[in-house]
């Protein structure tokens, strides 16, 4: 499990008084940032403000020369390793996965707020308590149906208030990764949509508070991609997350539900490349290793989210999107080709309307 990663006090105590010897070592033992080329920083700065990239956590050793400036141990990356992680300046945004497995307290997300420059933002995944319709086994089988599914006070007091007070400002994408749903659920969508309305109707306002956050639902059953489904999304101000899964259709396929919300902000996870199948994790793992280099370049893909995230900027909203390691090999690599692909391509003047966006998709 992905949590045994991050121990209950995920980041070091408060400083104390050392000795100088003392403090010697503690300044070995930190996190250093890797230094950065020029050539980054220029691409990095020509990025629109509105567009947030990143990576799924940042506990990877193999970034070693790209984000860290040596090898350090996961354990190690888990407490110490955001603050310079959020260093590099491509990185201004990042997934926090663990939140799936266990809800996290706003204290803890507060820890992670105070390691990060303003400019942040945060995507968080909602917990399996409320995102996952059935109860599982540690092999991840369903075990039965899981009562809490959808449920709105749940889902506020497990996640969106924790949220809001730990992160605040630096709140960007509260996504609901709704697991694969059971035979009987797929058989009666509307039940499920119900559901999903009602919670997302009730959770509590995300203003003022965080000015910049938006929630997201990603899916990973097909079935649930229709219009009834964008309905609901429009009803309750929220947006679609474009999961880049082999369990759905190719993300071409899925860019209707981005014109049905149109104009809005921009939420993306591109998780496992689709040569992998879609039970591919454990393949990609073994084929990716450390996540050194890219392995598996992608650029139809990168190309797509290029365009989208290019459109979304100019009609001023948001644009939120987070790579795993398992997309093309390596995150922090695929981060620095979208955006560069972001600033290559061809497109309409920077102050293009509306208009001009939606035909970009």
């Amino acid at each position: 499990m992905q949590d045994a990663l991050f121990p209950e006090e995920e980041l070091p105590p408060a400083p104390r008084t050392v000795t100088a010897v003392g403090a010697e070592r503690k300044t070995a033992a930190a996190v250093r940032p890797a230094p950065v080329d020029e050539a980054v920083k220029t691409l990095a700065q020509a990025l629109p403000d509105q567009v947030y990239l990143g990576t799924s956590t940042w506990t990877y050793p193999g970034w070693a020369g790209r984000v860290w400036d040596r090898s350090y141990s996961d354990k190690q990356l888990s407490k110490q390793g955001l603050q310079a992680y959020a260093a590099h300046p491509l990185l201004r945004a990042v997934c926090i996965d663990r939140s799936f497995y266990r809800p996290l307290t706003a204290s803890q997300y507060e820890r992670y707020a105070l390691q990060v420059p303003p400019g942040f933002r945060f995507v968080v995944k909602a917990p399996s308590l409320v995102a996952d319709a059935q109860l599982r086994d540690e092999h991840g089988r369903g075990t039965g149906s899981n009562s809490a599914f959808l449920n709105a006070e749940l889902a506020g007091q497990e996640f969106v208030t924790p949220v809001l007070e730990g992160l605040g400002a630096k709140a960007g994408a509260l996504v609901f990764q709704l697991s694969p749903l059971s035979a009987a659920q797929l058989g009666d969508i509307d039940t499920v949509l119900h559901k999903l309305r009602q919670m997302l109707l009730n959770l509590p306002p995300l203003r003022p508070r965080a000015p910049d956050a938006v929630i997201a639902v990603e899916v990973r059953d097909a079935a649930l991609l229709c219009p009834a489904f964008v309905d609901v999304l429009r009803e309750a101000g929220a947006t679609y997350c474009l999961g880049l899964h082999p369990k759905l259709p190719q993300p071409e396929e899925q860019l209707w539900l981005l014109r049905q919300l149109w104009p809005g902000p921009f939420v993306c996870r591109w998780n496992l490349n689709r040569l992998h199948g879609p039970y591919g994790y454990e393949d990609a793992q073994r084929r990716y290793g450390e996540y050194e280099q890219i392995v598996d370049p992608d650029p139809d893909t990168r190309a797509l989210i290029a365009r989208v995230a290019r459109a979304t900027a100019r009609a001023g909203q948001k644009v939120y999107v987070t790579i795993n390691n398992k997309a093309e090999g390596c995150a922090p690599l695929s981060v620095r080709a979208l955006a560069q692909e972001l600033l290559n391509e061809s497109a309409p003047d920077s102050q293009g309307s509306a208009s001009d966006a939606r035909r970009a998709d």
